[in-house]
């Protein structure tokens, strides 16, 4: 599964990205229910709090619900918000630095884009 985050970045955040980007792709849309955190824990390897830690950033945020005794769910319009964040967070933190790599390594933007539709 492909993650939204950065492999230096805390455990947490990359358990985030994981689930951020499982949500755009739809694999999570609306109404579905998110794996428990034990299963994500275990799946990833990671800590059961680390993996609520997580999630709870997603119920913070308003792009799932916890219903007790269920489960945590995506909700509806989950997806578009979490785009629009993603795509601000893109353009504003990592963007810059991606720009600044490629011009410090002397490179074509244009032929980074068509290396890789190639």
């Amino acid at each position: 599964m492909t993650a939204l985050s950065n492999e230096d970045s805390p455990v947490y955040i990359r358990l985030r990205g994981t689930i951020a980007a499982g949500i755009l792709r739809g694999d999570f849309r609306a109404g579905d229910q998110l794996p428990s955190v034990r299963a994500l824990a275990a799946e990833h390897g990671a800590n059961p709090l680390t993996v609520a830690k997580a999630y709870q950033s997603f119920q913070d945020e308003g792009y799932v619900e916890v219903r007790r005794g269920v489960g945590m769910f995506v909700l509806p319009g989950a997806a578009e918000r979490l785009r629009v964040s993603e795509r601000e967070t893109f353009v504003s933190q990592q963007w810059p630095r991606i720009r600044a790599y490629i011009e410090l390594l002397g490179l074509d933007p244009a032929a980074l884009l068509d290396r890789e539709s190639a």
